[in-house]
């Protein structure tokens, strides 16, 4: 099973081709993903009940079903993400030196990036090279997406209405990276790290879970399109965007949506807020602060 995103990546850079040689890298990236395979068959899924009594627990899935993940499955990914961060961020390249040394000997694996509770990574890759956490999150949003896709895929069948009414995702853990509005006005979160999706409370903070008015900011859009809205929480400091698909119902998946609408990340940025998992503009950013 692999992650293929590639027309509808194409399609938005036919509607924003202004961006295409600034998000170059992701095109590159999902070319990766549409070839990536594992090199062992899945486990066999979760039962269904199994599910849902992780998820009453308030648990997602990765917690106690985690992939047999071999470390040489993701290094044509992170070597990828490694190269490139080093030319966005080159104040970060003895970080990225440590952290390809620690994963050779194989001090850390995969699991050091899975995510953890209001985190992505569980801290060891950190320790082991002292690369900001931003760094890690980027390098792990890019790495594990068609591993994780593929390993949750048919628990991911078992969700039904009101099993998960937490702002992380109900399969990995991760945080939600974008937002959409369906037809009938439901609220749906949508994780990048392992393609899941799942409904969320409208007036609520994703991140903190906030649901006080004052503290959810709409941030005003310098170029404004049609259905796209981004939302800034005062309490914690995240956004999120959020797409209204009974305006634009032409819009593609989540991811893409978000991965080509830089000019968003950059309004959020500049009124203070930050994501789980850095836009590429959040990481030039993050070079000047030194990494």
């Amino acid at each position: 099973m692999s992650v293929d995103l590639r027309e509808e990546w194409s399609d938005l850079l036919e509607r924003r081709p202004a961006f295409r040689d600034t998000l170059r890298l992701y095109t590159e990236l999902l070319e990766l993903w549409a070839r990536w395979s594992p090199s062992s068959p899945p486990a066999a899924p979760m039962a269904p009940e199994e599910c849902r009594r992780c998820w009453e627990r308030g648990e997602p899935l990765l917690t106690v079903f985690p992939p047999s993940l071999m470390g040489d499955e993701l290094e044509e990914l992170l070597g990828f993400l490694m190269e490139r961060l080093g030319e966005i961020a080159p104040e970060a390249a003895p970080g990225l030196q440590r952290f390809a040394e620690a994963w050779d000997r194989g001090a850390v694996g995969p699991a050091a990036l899975f995510p953890t509770p209001g985190r992505i990574g569980t801290g060891a890759v950190e320790a082991a090279s002292a690369l900001a956490p931003e760094l890690v999150a980027f390098l792990a949003g890019g790495s594990l997406r068609p591993a994780l896709e593929a390993h949750l895929a048919r628990p991911r069948e078992h969700l039904r209405e009101g099993d998960w009414r937490h702002g992380a995702c109900p399969f990995c853990g991760a945080p939600a990276g974008f937002a959409d509005v369906l037809e009938d006005g439901r609220r749906r979160l949508g994780c990048h790290l392992c393609g899941g999706g799942w409904s969320f409370a409208r007036a609520r903070c994703p991140f903190c879970g906030t649901e006080r008015s004052e503290d959810l900011a709409r941030l005003e859009l310098e170029e404004r399109e049609q259905g796209y809205l981004v939302w800034g929480c005062r309490s914690c400091g995240g956004y999120i965007k959020e797409l209204d698909r009974r305006v634009r119902w032409n819009g593609r998946s989540g991811l893409v949506e978000d991965w080509g609408s830089p000019h968003f990340d950059l309004v959020a940025a500049r009124s203070g807020y930050r994501r789980a998992i850095p836009s590429l503009i959040q990481l030039a950013h993050l070079d000047r602060e030194g990494c």
